[in-house]
């Protein structure tokens, strides 16, 4: 199960990876937003991590820039989010640091052409564990 949420400038992006997961016969669930109409994306943010407290899934979270809402979501213990551009930051985002939201930034031209290798590189690729664990369990203490 995928869970997706965006702000405003995600929305546009969030609709195409929607018919996009749809096409691959992925589920997923939509917390929102449901326009372009200017929102809070702390909202987005903290709906995902309550979400995914849970719910065994990964996340897409979007906004503009990518920046606000991997501030937001990383305030939860439980979550990793990991702001990607390509797909070689998408897989040592599961690798190294076992991702569990992909963030994406719905402003960023070439994010946007990219976004498809960008999110099935996060969802197929595994976390490695081993010394990347360690460093991992220290993110949640």
């Amino acid at each position: 199960m995928i869970v997706l949420a965006s702000d405003h400038a995600g929305y546009d992006l969030k609709e195409k990876i929607k018919k996009y997961l749809t096409n691959k016969k992925l589920e997923y669930v939509d917390l929102g937003t449901e326009s372009n109409k200017s929102v809070d994306y702390p909202i987005y943010a903290n709906k995902m991590a309550d979400y995914m407290a849970n719910n065994d899934c990964k996340g897409i979270l979007i906004c503009g820039t990518g920046i606000g809402m991997s501030i937001a979501i990383n305030r939860h213990k439980h979550i990793r989010g990991a702001l990607c551009h390509n797909k070689k930051t998408a897989i040592l985002s599961r690798q190294h640091n076992n991702a569990n939201v992909l963030i994406l930034a719905g402003r960023n031209k070439k994010t946007v052409l990219t976004y498809k290798k960008i999110i099935d590189a996060f969802l197929t690729t595994n976390f490695e564990g081993g010394r990347h664990q360690k460093r991992v369990d220290m993110l949640s203490e």
